[in-house]
């Protein structure tokens, strides 16, 4: 008699997200820089930026110049197109740092020229990898320049049509986390920080394991292919009523302008985090609240615990709205309106120029006469009228004949006679039509 003998079998791993960070430009690169000195293990933090100095100066191990040789390592200028052909110039790498990535976080600075221009191609390229592609961006302070704004608001609408989703921290909100007191650098670091802090949030949602857990699933479900704009904050509370307390401190933060934004959400994600005493009602305690904000958005959270915490209860929550096209659509332009076409992008003041170039009248183009006062006229090169046949017994005058316009061979010119010349007779010497430019006449080149 035999025996056979089996072996347990064990249920397949759990696949490990790839996940990269990347810091496009100067302040993209010190937001990773910042996450660096954080706990985020498990993700690959890369900066890419035009500035060979700047990159010198960054302590992350691995940065890569982009379109050396466009910009010969000397930054974008300032210059949103120097720093997308920069970034089109290594596409092929960009392409080889997303290859194989389940997600993709993008961090920039808009308004100047790496982050506003290369950031959107890093985002397309990470889509056409497969990545999931989220951008956290920041709009400039108002005392930086209308030029640099309008910049950042161009990048933004770029990002968004790129991303599957896209972050945005206008820095203007930040004065009402300051004083008056609070420095330069301590201002941009609380920027950086606020960054950081959304970047870690939706991390520690899909690969930290919870009493609540999230997958990557439930991200891409809510997030991908989605374009949108979100908003997002943390609180933080500590003491019995620290449920209640953290609720009210993201109801009252700016960076969610008081709350509104989480009415007009359409999916919000929430990450709770509290060290070993957190409970499950605390937990049913917040989120109660939270729903009674976002009634019709679709809600995706998680909880976890963090042994150093200790007494705090954090938050993180981030709310999206997908734009509709009527908001989408310029000032002044109605709904059902044809949307005006943009004008190809070459400096400070396109947007004048390209409305100029779509306010150009068309080529005039005379009024028919009616069948009974038509006759062909042909007008060679030379100006010479060829007669047609007159009908029999009629007699003709000037007045009957149509004049066939002269045209430039090269630009598509013609002659049009308007009032008060429009019945007078051409002038003419030895057969030659003098109201004819000489340069239609002769066929010259224009340069």
């Amino acid at each position: 008699m035999t025996s056979t003998e089996t072996t347990p079998t064990t249920a397949p791993a759990k696949k490990q997200l790839t996940i990269k960070v990347f810091g496009v430009g100067g302040c993209g690169g010190n937001v990773v820089s910042q996450i660096h000195g954080a706990d985020f293990g498990g993700a690959q933090l890369i900066v890419l930026n035009t500035d060979s100095q700047a990159l010198a100066q960054c302590a992350l191990p691995y940065k890569f110049n982009l379109g050396l040789k466009l910009n010969g390592g000397l930054g974008a200028g300032g210059d949103p197109e120097r720093g997308r052909a920069a970034a089109e110039e290594d596409e092929v790498r960009l392409r080889e740092l997303c290859t194989g990535v389940d997600m993709v976080f993008i961090c920039a600075g808009l308004g100047g020229g790496t982050g506003t221009g290369a950031g959107p191609v890093l985002a397309r390229v990470a889509k056409e990898c497969g990545a999931l592609s989220l951008a956290f961006v920041t709009l400039p302070f108002e005392c930086e320049g209308p030029k640099r704004m309008r910049q950042a608001r161009r990048g933004l609408e770029e990002f968004k049509s790129a991303a599957d989703g896209v972050i945005c921290l206008p820095n203007q909100k930040v004065f009402k986390l300051i004083d008056e007191n609070t420095s330069v650098i301590e201002t941009f670091s609380t920027t950086n920080e606020l960054l950081a802090q959304g970047v870690r949030g939706i991390w520690q949602l899909v690969t930290r394991p919870g009493f609540i857990n999230l997958d990557f699933a439930d991200l891409c479900a809510v997030v991908r292919n989605r374009h949108s704009e979100s908003s997002f904050a943390t609180a933080e509370a500590t003491g019995p009523h620290r449920a209640k307390e953290v609720v009210e401190k993201l109801l009252t933060n700016p960076l969610l302008d008081g709350g509104a934004a989480l009415g007009e959400a359409d999916a919000l994600l929430v990450s709770l985090m509290g060290g070993p005493g957190l409970t499950m009602a605390e937990v049913n305690r917040v989120m109660e609240q939270i729903n009674r904000q976002t009634e019709n958005a679709h809600l995706m959270m998680g909880a976890a615990i963090e042994e150093g915490l200790g007494d705090r209860l954090t938050v993180t929550l981030v709310a999206s709205r997908q734009c509709s096209h009527a908001a989408d659509l310029p000032k002044g332009v109605e709904p059902g309106q044809p949307e005006p076409q943009p004008a190809s992008r070459g400096g400070e003041d396109f947007d004048l120029l390209g409305s100029a170039i779509a306010s150009k009248p068309v080529t005039r183009t005379a009024v028919a006469k009616p069948e009974s006062e038509r006759v062909a006229v042909a007008v060679a090169e030379t100006g010479m009228e060829a007669m047609a046949p007159a009908p029999v017994a009629t007699s003709r005058s000037w007045r009957s004949r149509k004049k066939a316009k002269a045209v430039h061979p090269e630009l598509g010119l013609e002659t049009v006679t308007t009032d008060p010349f429009q019945q007078s007779e051409p002038t003419r010497h030895n057969g030659v039509n003098l109201d004819v430019p000489t340069f239609v006449r002769r066929g010259m080149v224009m340069n």
